[in-house]
Formats: structure tokens, sequence, C-alpha cells
């Protein structure tokens, strides 16, 4: 028979004094967030979401230390909304269906970038002046990479392979992108690595080029061409 196991202690209740810190950080959050979308990440202030909220900026120096610190948890919102939002297309597809997911991945970023156009500026638009993201952020950064090398790497078991195959590859150029294929266990190969670079760097550059006005009145439909843009890449990455 199976040893008997204790039963696990139910969680504590969270105190009344926790519920309220939860409850004002999200005020804060959400009041910057309003901020970001009406004055830019430079101008972000911590007296101003003070004003918002009606509090002394006393006080909310007690839940944000600094400017940099909202910054920051700005920022790894963010990118866990868009993670979250590729990881929930990938696995909604089955995982034999490789072009299905990297269309139904590749539409997540776009759609949540044109949602949240200011929460985009700030992860994937100019550096904000004076502020320097800490490690804190890096793990939220690569969720959305790990989700697509994690595809090319099913891909590969597959025997798929990118359209330029292993050619170029260098050596300098594998140790340039090593600490990429660490992100996912079992890595793609190299060549898929680079592919991968590749493909981020082309939907990132087009989401950009579209939600900063810089295809305006030269592409007529943005949905259009990006679904054209997304089945180019596709078959370079042999998944189409």
């Amino acid at each position: 028979m199976p040893a008997e196991t204790s039963p696990r202690p139910a969680p504590a209740p969270r105190t009344a004094r926790a519920v309220a810190r939860t409850e004002l950080t999200r005020a804060i959050l959400d009041s910057a967030g309003r901020q970001l979308a009406a004055v830019g990440p430079a101008a972000l202030s911590l007296r101003a979401v003070a004003r918002d909220l009606e509090m002394a900026s006393s006080a909310v120096y007690r839940y944000v230390e600094s400017r940099d610190a909202l910054l920051t948890a700005l920022i790894v919102e963010a990118y866990d909304e868009l993670g979250e939002a590729v990881e929930q297309a990938d696995a909604e597809r089955a995982r034999d269906d490789l072009a299905g997911r990297w269309r139904a991945l590749a539409h997540a970023v776009r759609d949540w970038a044109v949602a949240h156009p200011h929460r985009y500026a700030l992860t994937y638009g100019s550096p904000v002046p004076g502020y320097a993201a800490p490690y804190d952020t890096v793990g939220p950064a690569t969720r959305t990479s790990r989700a697509l090398l994690t595809l090319l790497s099913d891909a590969e078991r597959a025997g798929r392979t990118p359209l330029a195959g292993g050619a170029g590859v260098s050596r300098a150029e594998q140790e340039a992108v090593a600490p990429v294929a660490e992100l996912v266990d079992p890595a793609p190969g190299t060549a898929y690595v680079v592919a991968g670079l590749q493909a981020w760097a082309t939907l990132v550059g087009q989401v950009s080029l579209e939600l900063f006005g810089h295809l305006h009145r030269g592409v007529l439909d943005h949905d259009v061409h990006y679904e054209t843009v997304v089945g180019r890449v596709g078959e370079e990455l042999g998944l189409v």
C-alpha cells in the first residue's frame, strides 16, 4: 500500500494590509500606464501618479521606490502580457500543426502590439534616456523568443529545415548566438537559431513600421500585408 501522506496545510489567509498593498500597487501601475500613453516613458513621474491617485508623493514612494522601479514594473508586465498572449495562441494549435502554430504566434505578436501600442513602444521602441533595464526584465522579455525557438526545435525534430539550411553559419556566428540557443531544451540547431532571430527581427520590424507610422500611405491594408509577410517568413523557416 502507498504510504500515507499528511494533508498539505491550507495557505494562510492574506491580511488586510497585504490586500491593500496589492490593490494600491495595482492602482499605481494603472495610473502609470495612463501616464505612459499620455506623455511617454521619458516623462513618467511618480509625482504625477501621486496627484492622479490623490496621494502624497511620500506615500507612493513606499510602494514604488523610484521612477526607474516603476518603469521596470511596467516593462516586466508588458513583456509578460505579450509572452502570455503568444504562448496561449501557440497552445491552442495542435503540436504537429507547425504552420498553424507559426501563424498563431506571429499574429499574436501584432494583435497585442496593436491593442497596446504604448506598452509595445515601451518595450520595443527607443530606449528611455537615463534608464537601464535590470536583470529582472530578462525572463519576461524572453518568453516570446522561447515560444518561437520551441516551435523551431519541434520543426527540426519533425525533419524540417530552414530554406537557407546551414549555409553561411560560421563558427563565429555559432558562438555569437549560443546564448539564444540555450533558452530552450532541446535547442534547435544553429541554422534554425539564426533563422529564428531573422524571423523575430522581421516581425518586430514590421510591427514597428506599422505602429510608428512609417508605412503611412505606403501600405493601404496592414492586415493583408502582415499576413503576406508571415506567410513568406514561414516558408523561409520551412514551416509552411
